[in-house]
């Protein structure tokens, strides 16, 4: 969501700022800001509706530079997309902030200071956190100390980093529910919401905890923790990684991450496995966890909760082991009864996910055995606070869509069947094929991937289309749900899914020649049933776009449309079938016109409730 980039140095920082932003597009935004304190000691300031290049023309005509200045690229939640509303707000031409979070109590706090003087111009939450600020420094605080005070005011999720003029030189911040991290380099020290808005300047970081409050100079750093006391927190080096953040030969971001899907998940596949699945590949003590545990506990949102769904089958059928799946959202609200000697396992392509963390951190003292996180982002907030972790190899992902992080999350929690189903009677036969599946994977996308001009061509029918269905049985009703996601999110069409067996319970009623119905038809046991399901459809004037397994028996005809899929192993066909419907996604949207790899009104990261 909201990106955040600040600076102390001996040098120049505002193309540092700028090329923060820049690295930071890929969250979702709708405006951009920076401020500086330049070399007079003046406040200066650019804010724009729009994208980074609106803020980069701003600059070129009017150029505010300094060594000590900070920048935010804001996802609207109170007030519309305007920049009066971006960010960085400012108090009385003194303070500048930028916030990312929710503060709670904001209207009360306006109030407040209403009374004592403050005149609140934007509709947003976060500038009565600037007004606080200079309310207490205008009494006498220091900046670190001011800012002290003025959060132990604030209800709700914040990372915040500010300035003030008569401290030039100097940055100070604090987290709270929401990531913030410290570059530290060479005479000169940065604050990011996210470590790729820094590599150009540094690989060095210090993670903030909850409550920190930090005190940057170019020279210097010190951070406070929730209780008062100083506190150091360690330096870790983060590599670089091999994967490039550039477009190469692609149009857009999405397309190269599907078709860094084969080299995505044999990386994942190989950092747990050889000969069987490590125990190990989880972390430390895993194994002693994994002995224990008789049910599993799967939390997520998004994208992440339908590969949980997936796994639910996995996990069941494969490791006869019980599984509950459940949206985060939903799960840290509601009283629960959890079965005994539970693994709780969350899912998070960031590892900040606000409600998958807020679950983690809202379980019971002794309600799960153990916490285990598949993420794709070492040293993240849920990575961090979980007994275990599983990195899958995504690599940097870009589009907001999400492609290649959910298909490594399925190699992950298919790994992890397998460790827990030897557990539990799995035979060392079904463990070798389901380890050789897993290897031919990245062979069996690539010839997915070979069906991109065949797939473009289905495309083209759903660019009139105002609504499509989305059909699955059994596994594939999970990989029905994340089509109609994909569909959703990036070509705006409004998109259903449902398991196929309940069209009559309803969906039916929606069937006519203008809603294009897909679905998902590999061989399997319940294939049979899908087409007595897709033969309603076909009756009812229907038009069906089947992604089938060449045996599965479908041929064209009038009403009907096959898009012939590779034959894999049925414990793959999750995975197989969600690259397909990727590029399906992914043409449509390009037929449309949509932004494809920043979708209107979505985040990458949804770090707020």
């Amino acid at each position: 969501m909201c990106g955040i980039v600040a600076a102390a140095a001996r040098r120049e920082v505002s193309e540092i700022l700028l090329e923060g932003l820049r690295r930071l597009e890929y969250r979702g935004y709708d405006s951009a800001g920076m401020a500086l304190v330049d070399n007079e000691g003046q406040l200066q300031l650019h804010k724009v509706q729009g994208k980074v290049a609106r803020l980069e023309e701003a600059q070129a005509l009017d150029p505010i530079l300094g060594c000590s200045g900070l920048a935010h690229t804001r996802w609207a939640t109170h007030g519309p997309p305007a920049a009066v509303n971006a960010h960085p707000h400012i108090s009385t031409e003194r303070v500048a902030l930028v916030h990312n979070g929710i503060i709670e109590n904001h209207e009360e706090l306006r109030e407040e200071l209403a009374a004592g003087g403050y005149d609140c111009v934007s509709a947003t939450d976060s500038e009565v956190v600037a007004h606080l600020l200079h309310r207490a420094l205008a009494g006498g605080d220091s900046l670190f100390d001011a800012l002290r005070a003025t959060v132990a005011r604030l209800r709700g999720a914040y990372a915040i980093a500010a300035l003030d003029k008569e401290h030039p030189g100097t940055v100070v911040a604090a987290r709270e529910g929401s990531p913030l991290v410290i570059g530290v380099g060479i005479g000169e020290n940065f604050l990011a919401s996210d470590t790729l808005a820094l590599r150009q300047v540094t690989d060095r970081f210090v993670y903030l905890e909850e409550g920190d409050v930090v005190e940057l100079t170019a020279s210097s750093l010190r951070v406070v923790a929730v209780d008062g006391t100083a506190v150091e927190r360690p330096v870790k080096r983060v590599a670089s990684g091999i994967e490039t953040v550039d477009l190469g030969d692609y149009e857009h971001y999405m397309l190269k991450e599907i078709h860094e899907q084969p080299q995505a998940l044999a990386a994942t596949f190989s950092s747990g496995s050889g000969h069987s699945i490590h125990d190990g590949a989880f972390g430390e003590g895993a194994a002693a966890a994994f002995d224990r545990t008789r049910c599993v506990q799967i939390v997520a949102c998004g994208t992440s909760y339908h590969a949980g769904l997936v796994a639910r089958y996995w996990l069941e059928e494969l490791a006869g082991i019980p599984c509950q799946v459940e949206v985060a959202s939903e799960f840290r609200y509601r009283r629960r009864v959890q079965h005994p000697d539970t693994l709780l396992v969350t899912v998070s392509q960031s590892g900040e996910t606000a409600d998958t963390l807020a679950a983690l951190r809202h379980a019971a003292p002794g309600e799960f055995i153990a916490s285990l996180v598949i993420a794709n982002v070492d040293n993240s907030s849920l990575v961090r606070e979980s007994d275990f972790k599983f990195l899958t190899r995504a690599g940097t992902e870009i589009g907001v869509a999400s492609t290649k992080a959910f298909t490594t999350q399925l190699v992950a929690l298919l790994m992890l069947t397998i460790a827990l189903g030897r557990r539990r009677g799995m035979s060392e036969a079904q463990q070798q094929a389901l380890i050789d599946g897993l290897r031919a994977l990245p062979d069996l996308v690539d010839q997915v991937l070979a069906l991109d001009g065949a797939i473009e061509a289905l495309a083209g029918a759903f660019i009139q289309k105002q609504h499509a269905l989305f059909l699955g049985r059994g596994i594939e009703y999970p990989i029905a749900l994340e089509g109609a996601l994909k569909l959703k999110e990036i070509s705006y069409i409004h998109a259903e899914a449902y398991p196929a067996g309940e069209l009559k319970h309803g969906p039916l009623a929606l069937v006519d020649a203008d809603m294009p119905v897909v679905a998902v038809a590999p061989t399997d046991d319940l294939l049979d049933k899908l087409k007595s399901n897709l033969e309603e459809v076909r009756s009812r004037g229907g038009e069906l776009y089947v992604f089938a397994d060449g045996s599965a028996g479908f041929s064209d005809a009038p009403g009907i449309h096959v898009l012939p899929m590779p034959h894999a192993p049925s414990v793959l066909n999750p995975i197989i079938y969600t690259v397909a419907l990727q590029l399906l996604a992914y043409h449509v949207a390009v037929h449309k016109g949509t932004d494809v790899d920043k979708p209107r009104n979505l985040a990458k990261s949804v770090t707020v409730e």
